[in-house]
């Protein structure tokens, strides 16, 4: 199995008047770098099976940007297990109850992208990654589980990203 983990894009800044947490939307500028960055995930031929997202605001957004331009909408879910304080274990039960699926992007917040990272790479929840806004990793997997299971195969910035897909 493969997790690709996608952090989302720019959002309305925390505290902006208006929005609390959950609803705080993706920024005009964040929408127009998700397109380059959806054009490079394009050019390097990804594709999956189930996307998960977070189901606050600027989660979904990204989710729904990637999932429309890739046309997977109809393989769009939420999951609460991918708020901001959701638990790392249920969204690893969440995704192993899915069944053998080969490609899985995960669409998130931080700090809990990067500590499911380290608890799938190194079996601590200690983060000993980064993830930028929009930026994307690739884990392989073996056999899921809570815990050291996975190998980092990349960890790709936004810029990186705009670049493979201008």
């Amino acid at each position: 199995m493969n997790l690709f983990i996608l952090r989302h894009g720019l959002a309305v800044e925390p505290g902006t008047a208006g929005y609390d947490d959950p609803d705080r939307p993706l920024t005009s500028e964040g929408k127009s770098k998700l397109k380059l960055i959806v054009a490079a995930m394009l050019k390097l031929e990804l594709s999956f099976d189930l996307i998960l997202s977070s189901p606050y605001t600027r989660a979904r957004q990204t989710a729904e940007i990637v999932a429309e331009r890739l046309k997977l909408s109809d393989r769009l879910e939420l999951a609460r297990a991918l708020e901001p304080q959701g638990n790392l274990t249920d969204l690893v039960n969440l995704i192993k109850k899915r069944g053998p699926i080969e490609n899985i992007m995960l669409v998130g917040h931080e700090p809990n992208l990067s500590e499911l990272i380290s608890f799938l790479v190194f079996g601590e929840t200690q983060s000993v990654v980064a993830m930028k806004k929009a930026g994307l990793a690739k884990l392989a997997v073996t056999t899921l589980k809570a815990g050291r299971c996975a190998v980092l195969e990349w960890l790709m910035t936004p810029k990186q990203m705009a670049l493979i897909g201008s």
